[in-house]
């Protein structure tokens, strides 16, 4: 059967999943503004032949699968695992800080010294800024991660090359995370951490 042609919210739909891999039906209302759930359920079901689903406890979680991969030219094949949850926090710390359009994920960043692959790397107020999404790693993890971090400033030559050292952003989970995050983090010139809760 032939399918139809889909019209322009429908692939910047296809297409936004192909650049954020994972996305909530609330994410994904907020961003087209497509008000009511009823209306969301609406145009999302349309898109039924080229999106799967997982349901994550209220949320119903959507991603592109085979057919919709092909019709936006995607190459990477998304899979429901722990990492999903991960995604959908770092998505919507996109949102909240106003959908920035030169938002890239998983960076590489390196002086030559140094390097790191920071969650997400973006521009606000020209100023670079580096996401760190911490989901349910181990907080020894992350403070591996900040002594990378750390070691970048002190080397000179990222903020040498950029005019400043970019601001390290953190997305947790709780209040005692996030204290256990800044306190690792006060070796850093500008660093911001919040929890899910308050961006939600």
């Amino acid at each position: 059967m032939k399918k139809r042609k889909l019209n322009s919210r429908e692939e910047s739909i296809l297409l936004l999943l192909k650049k954020f891999d994972f996305m909530t039906r609330d994410q994904l209302s907020r961003y087209f503004k497509l008000g009511t759930k009823r209306n969301t359920n609406r145009v999302i079901t349309a898109l039924t032949d080229y999106l799967s689903h997982v349901r994550n406890g209220h949320h119903f979680i959507y991603y592109l699968n085979a057919t919709g991969r092909a019709y936006v030219d995607c190459k990477k094949v998304r899979k429901k695992s722990g990492h999903v949850e991960h995604t959908i926090m770092r998505n919507e710390f996109w949102l909240f800080y106003g959908c920035p359009s030169d938002w890239r994920n998983e960076v590489k960043v390196s002086d030559s010294k140094a390097t790191i692959i920071c969650d997400s790397l973006f521009m606000k107020n020209f100023r670079y800024h580096f996401l760190e999404v911490d989901h349910t790693q181990p907080m020894s993890e992350n403070r591996t991660k900040i002594a990378r971090y750390i070691e970048l400033y002190r080397n000179g030559l990222l903020a040498e090359k950029l005019k400043h050292f970019p601001t390290v952003i953190w997305l947790t989970t709780s209040e005692l995370r996030r204290n256990q995050l800044i306190e690792a983090c006060k070796e850093l010139p500008s660093v911001k951490v919040y929890t899910i809760n308050e961006i939600k």
